[in-house]
């Protein structure tokens, strides 16, 4: 199963059991509709009901993107794996405080963990910074309330984004994060990973029985999969920000990857698909797993953090979350 990026304008078909993708000159192009698990429109796309019917009969999750390249939003099939007593052990562990703030704060461990272990990459320059931040990471342990660990959380972010000057090629110095707009081209190369590092995640949700929309880190909202959020701390340092340091520092992503527009910075283009190949790339990676003894990939490694989420909150097993020992 693949995923399949569109950034042409045009239309998507539905010619029986195939999909086709029509470009503004009319030129088609079929899609093995049983080899696409996600598609990811970044143009102007237009579709149907009947289109959306064959994406619901095949599974296939469809997510969009705006002109600046941010989620937008999913079709997502309906549900086929759903359990009322695990949805029922999820809400119980957001209302009960204790039980939320266990969880909050492992998706934290976790996130600083990763971060910094890249750090410990560069660690001849980034002394200072891995100091700092192991000092913020003790506080977790004591802290009484989700938004206490939200702040340390973003006291190490801020350290962390600081460092990157010191690692990266100048031209990709960064002064703070933003994020909507990003107005330099390493803010908007992690607002574009962190987009895609996103549907990802809610893909891999969407596999298992546990509900996108109940959280425990970032807070439930409306028009939101916030459990998408919080799985993604984990993976954002893992797979996204390594990516990016390694696109950068080997010239497959330069200033010619960036345009400017209305005061955002943008990938152009050419600069996304060499973004989407390289991760596509990473996350096909594999690794021998530890515990179940047998190579899974990055993108698996997702799921199974999904997998451990569920069992925690149903009372099988301890959640100890994702800490990289490759």
């Amino acid at each position: 199963m693949q995923d399949f990026y569109v950034f042409s304008n045009g239309q998507l078909k539905r010619q029986d059991n195939t999909i086709y993708f029509i470009d503004g000159e009319g030129k088609k192009k079929s899609l093995p509709v049983d080899k696409v698990e996600n598609l990811h429109l970044f143009g102007e796309t237009q579709f149907n009901s009947s289109f959306l019917n064959l994406l619901n009969q095949y599974d296939i999750n469809l997510h969009i993107y705006n002109y600046y390249g941010f989620y937008a939003g999913s079709y997502v099939p309906r549900e086929k794996k759903v359990s009322g007593f695990v949805l029922v052990k999820q809400a119980e562990h957001y209302l009960k405080e204790e039980k939320r703030l266990e969880i909050a704060r492992s998706f934290i461990e976790s996130a600083s963990f990763h971060i910094l272990r890249n750090l410990k990459s560069h660690k001849e320059k980034t002394t200072d910074t891995i100091r700092m931040i192991t000092e913020e990471r003790k506080k977790l342990e004591n802290a009484n309330s989700v938004q206490e660990i939200m702040g340390i959380e973003g006291r190490i972010r801020n350290c962390y984004y600081q460092s990157f000057s010191q690692f990266l090629r100048p031209e990709f110095s960064m002064e703070k994060r933003e994020k909507r707009p990003p107005t330099s081209p390493i803010n908007a190369l992690l607002s574009f990973g962190n987009s895609l590092m996103y549907t990802t995640v809610l893909t891999e949700i969407y596999k298992t029985q546990l509900n996108p929309t109940i959280s425990y880190l970032h807070e439930p909202s409306v028009k939101r999969f916030s459990l998408s959020l919080d799985i993604a701390e984990i993976f954002k340092p893992l797979i996204v920000e390594p990516l990016i340091f390694s696109l950068i520092n080997n010239r497959r992503i330069t200033p010619k990857q960036f345009s400017y527009e209305h005061g955002f910075c943008l990938l152009n283009e050419e600069g996304r698909k060499r973004f989407i190949e390289s991760l596509e790339k990473k996350m096909q990676t594999s690794i021998k797993h530890r515990k179940l003894k047998r190579q899974v990939t990055y993108r698996y490694l997702i799921r199974l953090e999904c997998y451990k989420l569920i069992k925690h909150v149903i009372g099988d097993e301890k959640y100890k979350p994702l800490k990289a020992w490759w």
